[in-house]
């Protein structure tokens, strides 16, 4: 329940009066609810009534804004300003009016406009005051379709959606511009020096020593870019970073355990930009905790060129950067399969034996094997063994897995993967899908900070900062 406004005398006179006025049109509104509800079954009684009901309540908030708007100043500020296109003096010209589109149906809004007469330019400076788009949209309106937008398969099923669950009807155009001005904002928000939300300390989860530890992890997911006039385009790669909170493994994490029911917290950036453009965007997102403060900071990277560099660089007090175990598997899979190429049980059994030996002794034992192992007869399998070998080599400082495991550190980056599916894969990546670069990057950054913790969508949307 929402609590009651604490208003000034005059504030209340208005809203005694505004209540005068609104009560015979509410009376109104309230019959026609009660004759819906009257004239049903007991077949009737929900589904379609309730939808019927719902559009009639929240005309009543359009009544209320009906009413109200009228005796607003709205956006006068005198007979003149500045132009906010020239800086010449623009003139007062009158109330003209605009219809926006709100909760409540479509409303009828005047406000106060200025025309300079220097670069022909007119402003209305009430819009961007109360948060009206281009679109015509209320901050409410544009909230809700840049969710739908975002979360639906298509624009033309936001639209849909929009309609079904909110009753309001917009074009799937309007849903598509208006998701893709928000997703703008965003990552201008999230380019600066400022988080989302209040600063508030995370409940970081425990290592076996019991230490808090916080984690940070960097992956990349191709998409399909449209280039001018439509035509196909190079793929381009959609990188997601993420800070997060992951729930500690209990085969070797006993105290300090976290209560039943608590899930994962994180928080997502994503976008179309080159992997050094990351890093002001994903260090708004430990700010916002407070500056990081996990006693120990962890980076998990599938050792793409650039990352531990940049995770280091920027992430001053990562004490380890963790190569996905998994990803080195992956390799190793490759070698077994080249040294058994017409036996795939036994590529099979050797990568399982080989994942063992660098799950339980880490990348040094590994290396050795493969440098005093038996060599391949094939000359394809000496090379893929020799990429292998390499790869191991430099990757080797990020491969101490019994120790990390033994601190209770996770080894996988399962949950940036995850990521890269949820926040992009699942919108940007369906079948004849392609994205220009700026609708692409935009849809990416409003899906990672919808799939963050709630608290940063709620934060984007208070009006200083989605405005």
């Amino acid at each position: 329940m929402a609590t009651r406004p604490d208003l000034t005398s005059e504030q209340e006179q208005h809203a005694q009066a505004l209540a005068t006025r609104m009560q015979a049109r509410v009376s109104e509104t309230v019959l026609e609810m009660a004759r819906t509800l009257v004239a049903t079954s007991d077949a009737t009684l929900f589904g379609d009534t309730e939808f019927a009901l719902r559009d009639q309540a929240l005309g009543l908030l359009g009544v209320a804004d009906t009413e109200h708007l009228p005796r607003k100043k709205s956006g006068y500020q005198g007979s003149s300003i500045d132009c906010p296109h020239c800086r010449a003096t623009a003139a007062f010209h009158g109330y003209r009016e605009r219809h926006a589109e709100s909760l409540g149906g479509r409303i009828c809004c005047r406000r106060a406009y200025y025309y300079c007469r220097s670069c022909g330019h007119g402003t209305a400076p009430w819009d961007p005051a109360v948060g009206l788009t281009e679109r015509r949209l209320t901050p409410a309106v544009e909230r809700l379709a840049t969710l739908t937008g975002a979360v639906a398969d298509s624009f033309e099923n936001g639209a849909e959606l929009l309609a079904e669950t909110s009753g309001i009807r917009l074009r799937e155009s309007t849903v598509e511009r208006t998701t893709a001005a928000a997703g703008k904002r965003i990552a201008a928000v999230l380019s600066g020096d400022r988080g989302l939300g209040k600063s508030k300390p995370w409940a970081w989860h425990c290592d076996a020593w019991g230490r808090t530890v916080g984690y940070i992890a960097l992956d990349a997911t191709g998409i399909r870019p449209q280039g001018r006039g439509g035509v196909k385009a190079d793929g381009r790669m959609a990188y997601v970073g993420m800070i997060f909170n992951p729930l500690p493994d209990r085969e070797r994490v006993f105290e300090k355990l976290p209560k039943p029911g608590t899930s994962m917290t994180a928080r997502y950036v994503s976008g179309l930009y080159p992997l050094s453009a990351i890093q002001p965007r994903l260090a708004p997102l430990g700010d916002a905790s407070r500056g990081w403060i996990a006693d120990v900071q962890i980076a998990l990277s599938d050792g793409g060129a650039g990352r531990e560099d940049l995770l280091r660089d920027h992430f001053g007090r990562v004490e380890v950067v963790i190569l996905d175990f998994f990803h080195a598997a992956e390799h190793l899979g490759k070698l077994a399969k080249a040294w058994h190429p017409q036996d795939e049980p036994a590529a099979r059994e050797q990568t399982a034996a080989w994942s063992r030996l660098l799950r339980d002794e880490g990348g040094d034992a590994m290396i050795a094997v493969l440098e005093e192992g038996d060599i391949p007869s094939s000359a394809s399998a000496r090379s893929i063994r020799e990429e292998v070998r390499t790869y191991f080599r430099n990757q080797c400082h990020r491969m101490d897995d019994p120790t990390y495991e033994a601190n209770g550190w996770f080894i996988g980056s399962g949950a940036v993967e995850s990521a890269c599916k949820t926040v992009v894969g699942s919108r940007l990546k369906g079948s004849g899908m392609r994205w220009s670069e700026s609708g692409g990057d935009a849809v990416c950054h409003v899906r990672a900070l919808y799939r963050s913790e709630p608290s940063q969508w709620q934060a984007f949307w208070q009006r200083d900062l989605a405005a």
